[in-house]
């Protein structure tokens, strides 16, 4: 019913403590948050590749073969594109917006200790 509220420990970073760390984490969160990106990019283009290798092998069907294999409804592949891909492209693009962020706040010329308190607003 209530979920637990995501903490910066909750995504595998343990937030700063003092103003001295706030670099080092920024670029570990930053550099978290790309791979993630490049995690769901790859995960989105293994899936389109597997689509259009079906929709191939089905091409090449003679259309007898078409005729009993059957094909996926088209609301089933608008239900599949939904999930592997529009969903999470939209997570990626989330992603972005949070590593500019933390790049925005990286290269603010803000003191060690403001960009401690601007921290809290990245969660």
């Amino acid at each position: 019913m209530t979920d637990p509220i995501p903490t910066m420990s909750a995504i595998g970073l343990k937030a700063p403590n003092k103003p001295a760390d706030v670099v080092p984490f920024l670029d570990a969160y930053i550099a978290k948050k790309e791979a993630e990106i490049t995690e769901i990019e790859e995960m989105v283009e293994r899936y389109e590749k597997r689509r259009l290798k079906e929709e191939r092998a089905y091409q090449a069907m003679s259309s007898f073969r078409r005729l009993l294999s059957g094909r996926k409804p088209a609301h089933h592949l608008a239900v599949e594109y939904i999930h592997y891909v529009k969903k999470p492209m939209e997570r990626a693009r989330k992603l972005r917006v949070e590593a500019d962020r933390a790049r925005h706040l990286l290269d603010s010329p803000k003191s060690s200790d403001e960009k401690l308190s601007d921290l809290e607003t990245l969660t």
